[in-house]
């Protein structure tokens, strides 16, 4: 989608590039250059490039050289050992010395130190720079106009339990200047900062509310089909596959095709103003748009065509990338084939299509969280000082994991924080706390969920929270609970908060990494485990400052600011050991009882033997046991490590794809306290669009169910994912239209043939698609 059009070519000459390095950590971790802290971002951007230019050209070799890998989002663990195990992608842990250019050839010379202590030097035909991330010298500026407060690194200066609040009332940050970050972790903010707006403007919502006014929707009834087609490129996500332009020749000559034309990118600003020129000029009353998903981009259209009078639902979509393009990469002409036939299919439904104009139902204001640790609290606080009615459901007591920590990493106090907000909680008119109790039955759709407790009570609500979250990983390696020497971090931190830890000069104390975290059982880093063993280690350097403390571990992951902790750590004289995941430490017990630790250290390339006073355990965050119980009943998925699955990774991170659920904290992956607090308050902002509305429209098509056919064999109940057929009280199969989706899943299984979408009968469209496939062949 650059300069190059797709093509990997070298800027200076314009070959095509094989070998390619990709280098780490350029403007990052660097203090001499005023960049102390880790851009959080490189490692996974590197991967997924070297990935894509892997995908375009199979002969190129990428090869990243790299410090650490710090692999701590969601999923980045497995994509990165698919980058090495699919796509052969070469790793490379060394420092690097420079890169000079070849006379002859204009190759670049990259010199390193290999993990073997030998220094190299290895030719390639390109390479790309890893840079950091910065503020922006507007940022800087805008800060010093408004007074703004920054840290030393000129990013936004925020606390732990206040991430998007600045030293100025009613002023709040989102994104890269608060501190660098991913695109989840930035959509994130920026709701978490809708949502702290919304609290803070409560009074007067919907005061200064204007409505959106459309155009007068034009009659279609009696109407012969006008068809325009757009079939998108998606730059090269489908180019690089499908044969655009000859998908759009093929279907250009079918009937009521008035219109068809390949476009660069359909989800464009450009392309969205082309669509309703169109829809003028020719009178289109029917558009079908080839392009990616229509779970992300079908609102987008349909609010195109709305915007000139069509009604959004006379809009049909082809998914002719993650259907085609993506998963045919390797068959072009095939995948070209397919696009055919998929655009063909989408122009017969669209033939079919009538206006629909969505009913109405009421909305109940009030939220059900399950859960009430530090996600669910904050978020019951939030929506209770907007004036919602919240039910707070926690299977134990109040506080979860955040019950058994004391400090941060920059020295906040928690306990006396949790007290607060379990008072704060307690005290708050809106919000009722059901202690001891799970949910045990949820029943209805967005805007009206009836939910029964464990307790027999039931709880009417408009939108559901899960804020499960989430258990210490309990050991079984490493002689842990053979021997009261051996502890975890959490373990060691309540010691070290209730003064009950022993220290006396010269102990000496190991701390070994990823336990129960990046190893097959457990493939997710914990996000959190480097930090904490660096906080427990920079106290117990405070309480005795001969005692000597060595962290044996794979990376350190110390993300963004928590960087300045790490140099922090190596300054005081704690001592990092590298080991690789193949050869893990060896804790053993000496016949003369004394603990003894071998790891084998990949610097100095040699057996090291520890005999520690103490070894404490990071262990990793493990899905709260109950996950599988509250998936079953929401029917929302849980991921392949049995944390829960959001609708998107990146656009929609908090959301599950059934409407009116959400999730925070723990229960979505592992995090730190401040992100915790972001992803609640992000939850707060996406809940309040909801509860704030008097009425939910409900939208487009749904099934039915034919009751002379209907065998009331339950399958439909069984299948559907959104909890949309029930039961009557005659007996008989029905269809709950504002929780259809229209997946037709349901009518996909039902043994009788007794369900049907609406709008659209089966065998009129495959009959339009054999006679078009008939008629062009």
């Amino acid at each position: 989608s650059g300069p190059f059009r797709g093509e990997i070519k070298r800027p200076a000459d314009g070959k095509h590039p094989t070998k390619i390095a990709f280098i780490q950590c350029v403007g990052s971790r660097d203090p001499g250059i005023g960049h102390g802290y880790c851009s959080s971002v490189c490692c996974m951007y590197a991967t997924k490039q070297a990935i894509v230019a892997k995908e375009h050209n199979k002969d190129i070799q990428p090869t990243i050289f790299f410090i650490d890998l710090r692999t701590f989002g969601k999923g980045f663990e497995r994509y990165v050992q698919r980058a090495k195990d699919k796509y052969g992608i070469n790793y490379k842990r060394c420092m690097l010395s420079g890169v000079k250019e070849t006379a002859q050839t204009k190759n670049l010379m990259v010199d390193y130190v290999d993990a073997e202590g030998i220094i190299q030097e290895e030719e390639f035909e390109m390479v790309v720079l890893s840079v950091g991330l910065e503020s922006s010298a507007s940022a800087i500026e805008l800060s010093k106009r408004l007074g703004l407060q920054l840290n030393h690194y000129n990013f936004c200066q925020t606390n732990t339990f206040s991430p998007n609040r600045t030293n100025l009332p009613g002023v709040f940050v989102a994104g890269v200047f608060q501190s660098p970050k991913d695109i989840p972790e930035t959509v994130i903010q920026g709701s978490s900062a809708a949502g702290s707006v919304a609290e803070l403007i409560n009074e007067a919502r919907g005061s200064e509310t204007r409505q959106k006014t459309y155009p007068e929707e034009f009659e279609v009834k009696d109407n012969e089909p006008r068809i325009g087609v757009f079939v998108c490129h998606c730059g090269i996500n489908i180019a690089s596959t499908v044969d655009v332009k000859k998908v759009v020749e093929y279907v250009s000559e079918f009937p009521n095709v008035v219109w068809s034309e390949d476009v660069l990118y359909a989800c464009s600003q450009d392309c969205q103003e082309n669509i309703k020129k169109k829809i003028k000029e020719l009178n289109l009353n029917r558009v079908v748009v080839a392009s990616c998903t229509p779970r992300t981009h079908e609102p987008l259209f349909q609010e195109t065509i709305r915007e000139v009078g069509m009604n959004r639902h006379l809009f049909e979509m082809a998914n002719i990338r993650e259907q085609c393009s993506w998963v045919h990469s390797k068959s072009p002409s095939l995948a070209t084939q397919k696009a055919k036939v998929l655009v063909a299919m989408a122009i017969a439904k669209s033939r079919l299509l009538e206006p629909f104009h969505p009913a109405h139902t009421a909305v109940t204001p009030k939220a059900l969280i399950i859960g009430g640790g530090l996600a669910g609290m904050t978020s019951a606080l939030s929506l209770a000082n907007q004036g919602f009615a919240v039910a707070l459901v926690e299977k134990g007591e109040l506080g979860g994991n955040l019950r058994h920590l004391y400090y941060t990493l920059s020295g906040e106090n928690i306990q006396p924080i949790l007290k607060g907000l379990i008072t704060q909680i307690g005290n708050h008119p809106l919000v009722k706390v059901y202690k001891n109790s799970e949910v045990k039955e949820v029943q209805g759709y967005v805007g009206n969920f009836v939910t029964t407790l464990t307790t027999e009570e039931k709880i009417e609500h408009g939108v559901i929270i899960v804020a499960t979250g989430g258990e210490e990983y309990k050991p079984t390696e490493y002689l842990y609970g053979s021997d009261d020497r051996i502890l975890t971090q959490r373990e060691l931190e309540e010691m070290i908060a209730t003064k009950t830890v022993e220290l006396k000069p010269n102990t000496s104390v190991v701390m070994i990494q990823c336990v129960g975290s990046r190893e097959e059982r457990h493939l997710y880093c914990s996000r959190v485990c480097c930090s904490t063993a660096i906080k427990n280690a920079l106290k117990l350097k405070e309480l005795e400052p001969t005692v000597n403390i060595y962290i044996l571990y794979r990376d350190i992951l110390t993300y963004a600011f928590q960087e300045d902790y790490y140099r922090k750590a190596r300054e005081s004289g704690i001592i990092f050991i590298r080991f690789e995941p193949e050869s893990e430490p060896e804790v053993k017990r000496e016949q003369d009882g004394k603990l003894m630790v071998t790891v084998s250290d990949t610097l100095l390339r040699e057996r090291i033997v520890l005999k520690p006073d103490r070894i404490v355990l990071s262990t990793g965050i493990l899905p709260a046991s109950g996950n599988k119980k509250i998936s079953e009943a929401l029917k929302v998925p849980l991921d392949e490590d049995g944390f829960f699955l959001e609708a998107h990774v990146k656009l929609r991170p908090v959301d599950f794809a059934n409407e009116g659920v959400f999730l925070c904290g723990l229960a979505h992956s592992p995090k730190s306290i401040d992100e915790t607090i972001s992803q609640a308050m992000a939850v707060v902002g996406r809940v309040g669009r909801i509860l704030s509305r008097d009425y939910l429209e409900v939208e487009g098509v749904s099934a039915v169910i034919d009751p002379d056919k209907c065998a009331v064999c339950l399958t439909c109940l069984r299948v559907c994912p959104y909890d949309a057929p029930y039961i009557n009280e005659k007996g008989e199969a029905e269809i709950k239209t504002i929780k259809c989706q229209g997946c037709g899943i349901c009518a996909g299984e039902c043994p009788a043939k007794a369900i049907q979408v609406q709008q659209f009968q089966d065998e009129q469209i495959i009959a339009m698609i054999d006679n078009f496939l008939v008629t062009k062949n």
